[in-house]
């Protein structure tokens, strides 16, 4: 017998005095951690299958169950960590690349929380939100660099196609496929009543939600997954999926157990395979190939829908943004490397990419300094946690936000990282009928809208503490952001201060 030489993390720990031996947890556990031992007659657990997924927790009815961390430690190595041990051990094994889910948990420095917000004090007094106007509606697309008129003097209408958001946060990409139907059909409800869009990743579109079109962006990734006609004008815009915050400079992979019934069916994929996008779209390798595809898509839609071109935050970001924004596009959509996954190289996920916040700032000072911000707008994701990061978002520069880690954990999710294994017990991101039907689309949906309109709220605070009645005069204000425990080369970086200047 081989020797396992792998120790949980974490640890489940029953209280027998407070057990009833319902057997619920037994029932919950898609990974078969709790069990009934018939012969001590007494409920028992094998923590090496427990994912930390707290579904047990949450439904022991007498909180008989808590998830530890476990005390077990190797001798301390600062080099040598038990997570790297852990990690040769489990490739000695297995002889395969490790998977991770979900964001880089490494702690790598947070921009967010090292950028504090201005007030306004006297000169410059606040606004009060509940008595006075406050606007957070925003437009997407392309805004032409003057006006024009025709021969009889009246202005003409040169914008090009936009989206109108009532909030500028809208639903990050996740495909019907790495997530269920249940938690896409959340995600289109909630959209569709803030007035928002939401992403269908490259999954394609499931027949039960075109009704939800125009609150709807198709994406165009590398595999062309779902991607028809009939597709392309269902939504309200186009975005071309060239690289992923959680994975730059590798495809998509939907592993054959999560690619069936109606997943394989809106792929046009062979069910039970696994649905791998290439890294490159094969008929792109220059600026001048992606203009290709994305006037190939307007001429499609009519040029009547914007398209956006999703990039991953990498090292020479703002030079690549600076390419797209001539190349037709009218949304650049920036995804840094906290971005969230349902599967991705557990290498890549750590290590390669670089900070949303820091590649925001660079790609509109890049955009300004070349006078063509007004060619595009900029939506950013990876790792947006609360209001106030969507505040230092649109000052750094944004025009919109993507969320996704922070909408599918509204749904439940609890962080556990194994999303991969297709055995999500919140039935989020899993197709087996017994769990999906453990996310409610009636429930989930409504916890979304909470979600997004309690930000909204917070962010109406916020601008009227700094004296902003708009979103158009917050973006890119980078002067009422202060940095604090900053070097001077990330100060100039993000293009603000020091707290105290």
């Amino acid at each position: 017998m081989a020797i396992n030489y792998d120790f949980p993390d974490y640890e489940i720990v029953r209280n027998p005095d407070k057990c009833v031996k319902c057997r619920v947890c037994e029932r919950q556990c898609a990974n078969e951690a709790h069990y009934y031992d018939e012969d001590l007659d007494m409920m028992m657990c094998d923590s090496t299958k427990c994912v930390t997924c707290h579904r047990c927790v949450s439904l022991c009815p007498t909180r008989a169950i808590k998830i530890v961390k476990t005390d077990h430690t190797f001798r301390e190595n600062a080099n040598w960590t038990s997570q790297a041990i852990k990690e040769i051990y489990r490739q000695a094994e297995s002889g395969g690349v490790l998977l991770s889910s979900m964001g880089n948990p490494n702690p790598l420095p947070i921009y967010w929380d090292k950028i504090l917000i201005n007030a306004s004090q006297v000169t410059n007094p606040p606004i009060d939100p509940l008595r006075e106007p406050m606007e957070t509606k925003v437009f997407l697309g392309a805004k032409p660099g003057r006006i024009e008129r025709d021969e009889n003097g009246e202005i003409k209408n040169n914008l090009s196609a936009q989206v109108k958001l009532e909030v500028p946060i809208m639903f990050s990409a996740m495909s019907f496929g790495s997530i269920s139907k249940n938690a896409h059909e959340s995600l289109a409800r909630a959209a569709t009543e803030l007035g928002t869009l939401y992403n269908t990743g490259e999954g394609g579109l499931h027949k039960d939600f075109y009704q939800y079109g125009p609150n709807t962006i198709v994406q165009v990734a590398s595999g062309r997954f779902g991607v028809h006609k009939d597709y392309l004008e269902a939504g309200a815009a186009i975005e071309i999926k060239m690289g992923q915050g959680a994975k730059p400079g590798i495809g998509g992979h939907l592993p054959g157990a999560k690619n069936v019934g109606d997943v394989s069916m809106t792929r046009m994929t062979p069910e039970g395979s696994d649905a791998i996008s290439p890294a490159p779209h094969h008929d792109i390798y220059s600026i001048e190939d992606l203009r290709q595809l994305i006037y190939s898509l307007k001429e499609a839609t009519n040029y009547k829908k914007p398209v956006i071109v999703k990039i991953a935050a990498v090292h020479n970001v703002a030079a690549i943004a600076s390419g797209i924004a001539r190349s037709g596009a009218d949304i650049i959509a920036i995804d840094g490397f906290r971005g969230g996954t349902g599967a991705a190289p557990t290498r890549i996920r750590d290590n390669v990419g670089i900070p949303i916040e820091l590649a925001l700032a660079a790609v509109d000072q890049r955009l300004r300094d070349e006078g063509i911000r007004g060619n595009v707008s900029i939506v950013c994701g990876g790792s947006i946690r609360n209001a106030a990061d969507v505040v230092k978002a649109i000052a750094l520069g944004a025009d919109a936000v993507y969320i996704a880690s922070a909408a599918v954990i509204a749904l439940g999710c609890h962080q556990c990282r194994s999303c991969h294994m297709a055995k999500c017990n919140w039935g989020i991101a899993t197709q087996r009928p017994d769990l999906v039907k453990r996310l409610n689309p009636n429930v989930g949906y409504k916890r979304l809208v909470n979600l997004v309109n309690a930000w909204n709220h917070e962010i109406k605070e916020i601008m009227g503490g700094m004296g902003i009645n708009s979103i158009e005069s917050l973006k890119g204000n980078r002067l009422m952001l202060r940095g604090v425990g900053l070097t001077e080369k990330e100060l100039e970086i993000l293009g603000i201060k020091h707290a105290g200047e």
